[in-house]
């Protein structure tokens, strides 16, 4: 059994085994979620949120082969996305070049940087589980199988999915060029 294993079933029988898991995952639950919040102070809520609902729920979680980390990142979406429902807020896009620049070598267009903006705005109105879908391969480089664990979706149904995204956003690549 891996260590961090062996923690977690520690954890579920003492809450206090729970701190190493806290601190090996606290900068990575608040990256992922203070890139979508772009507000400091409800990223620090939300990922409180999300490490108390990951205690309390402790109990429930099974090791499938996926991280531990994948099923604290399906909370932190979980979380994030009842805020934005809540407050009907717009999510934050935090992009630098070099992730727009592997969209466009993905859809095989080359990369402009008079495009820059365009493709900004075309990330922006992808519906949010594409949006989703593009923030994890592209700004976070996850793998097709973590992004399948996280959005509770088959690995295949992640690549299809990805590939239909790029497709749409190729095509409004093409005819902005046009």
């Amino acid at each position: 059994m891996h260590d961090e294993q062996l923690i977690i079933e520690a954890a579920k029988e003492n809450p206090e085994y729970f701190g190493p898991l806290y601190d090996k995952y606290y900068k990575q639950i608040f990256g992922y979620v203070y890139q979508r919040m772009d507000d400091k102070e409800t990223a620090f809520d939300i990922t409180a949120q999300v490490f108390l609902k990951a205690l309390t729920n402790l109990h429930r979680y099974e090791f499938k082969g996926v991280p531990f980390a994948s099923w604290l990142f399906r909370i932190a979406h979980s979380e994030v996305m009842q805020l934005f429902r809540d407050q009907k807020n717009k999510r934050a896009i935090n992009a630098d070049v070099g992730d727009l620049r592997n969209i466009c070598e993905e859809v095989q267009e080359p990369f402009f940087e008079e495009y820059l903006p365009h493709i900004q705005v075309l990330i922006k109105q992808l519906p949010d589980e594409d949006l989703q879908m593009v923030e994890m391969r592209f700004f976070e480089q996850r793998p097709f199988k973590e992004i399948a664990e996280i959005l509770n979706i088959t690995e295949n149904n992640a690549k299809v999915r990805m590939y239909r995204i790029l497709e749409r956003l190729k095509k409004s690549i093409t005819n902005f060029k046009v």
